[in-house]
């Protein structure tokens, strides 16, 4: 119960942004005539807030499930990345317990726990916390922008869609370990940044997240030594 709680005081301070951002997914839904009970379903069963994104950006009449289904697998193919970071974590933790908690894994929760994890201070009931207080708080906020949906015409005028950038931002610095992160940053970013300019759709998540920690897997024992 203490990882538990512990996991939920870590994330309250992400509460601002993650109304905002969500609160755009919202705004965006209401203007496409989305009902409430589908963005509902999307946040409980799928909770993935970017692919999510993409998933209502392309909603249309006839409904592309397969383009829709393709660029969320993509979006979403860097929890594999997650996963194996949360492996030490993981240990000795049976296959349903371990595909339960995954289900409330999302990029901020699971930042806050590898802070945590770094000062021994974490467990999976900290990540579970932390998961299911932003799944609440994102379903709040979804719901509060679709009520909001005809009277903000543009989230852009408000600035809100720009607290996914602020969030993230603040989550990467949180992790930043010092001059050994450099070289795999700069590696993700410039691979992200390359594949986003050449490559449609939504594959520079995937390249730039594989790329950095490739980058940070062949260069672990100079790290370690430096």
């Amino acid at each position: 119960m203490n990882g538990f709680m512990n996991g939920v005081r870590a994330n309250i301070p992400l509460t601002p942004s993650v109304i905002a951002y969500s609160s755009v997914l919202g705004v965006l839904a209401a203007q496409k005539s989305i009902a409430w009970t589908y963005i509902m379903a999307l946040n409980v069963f799928m909770f993935a807030g970017s692919a999510q994104f993409v998933m209502v950006d392309m909603w249309a009449d006839p409904l592309p499930v397969t383009e829709m289904a393709i660029a969320a697998t993509i979006v979403n193919m860097r929890y594999i990345l997650i996963a194996a970071s949360l492996k030490d974590l993981f240990a000795g933790q049976g296959l349903l317990r371990r595909m339960s908690i995954m289900h409330f894994v999302a990029d901020e929760n699971w930042a806050m726990t590898m802070v945590a994890a770094r000062k021994g201070q974490a467990d999976i009931f900290h990540l579970l916390g932390g998961g299911m207080f932003l799944m609440l708080v994102w379903s709040c906020g979804t719901m509060a922008g679709m009520s909001l949906g005809g009277i903000i015409p543009d989230p852009q005028v408000l600035a809100l869609d720009f607290a996914f950038t602020a969030v993230f931002t603040a989550l990467a610095v949180s992790l930043w370990q010092g001059r050994q992160d450099v070289l795999p940053w700069m590696v993700a970013i410039t691979a992200s940044v390359l594949t986003e300019h050449f490559v449609p759709g939504k594959w520079y998540i995937l390249v730039g997240g594989v790329s950095g920690a490739a980058c940070a897997a062949f260069t672990a024992p100079q790290r370690e030594k430096a």
